[in-house]
């Protein structure tokens, strides 16, 4: 199952909700004020690898990950 990140406007509460593929276009309720207009938000996508621009930022990998 997915996680999706939401966004409730009417009380300000981010929320992340793990969503079956038969309902993905269920909105959930807001945990937090029981609203029903809640919104999906677009997540970036996890990157790994290093960084081309020299700054040095890179993710680096447990001595035991499967892509070293």
């Amino acid at each position: 199952m997915p996680l999706y990140e939401y966004h409730c406007p009417k009380c300000g509460h981010d929320f992340d909700e793990l969503v079956r593929f038969s309902e993905v276009d269920k909105i959930p309720t807001c945990p937090n004020c029981g609203a029903e207009d809640t919104h999906k938000k677009i997540s970036a996508g996890a990157v790994i690898g290093s960084s081309s621009s020299g700054s040095g930022a890179a993710i680096s990998r447990p001595a035991s990950s499967p892509f070293t």
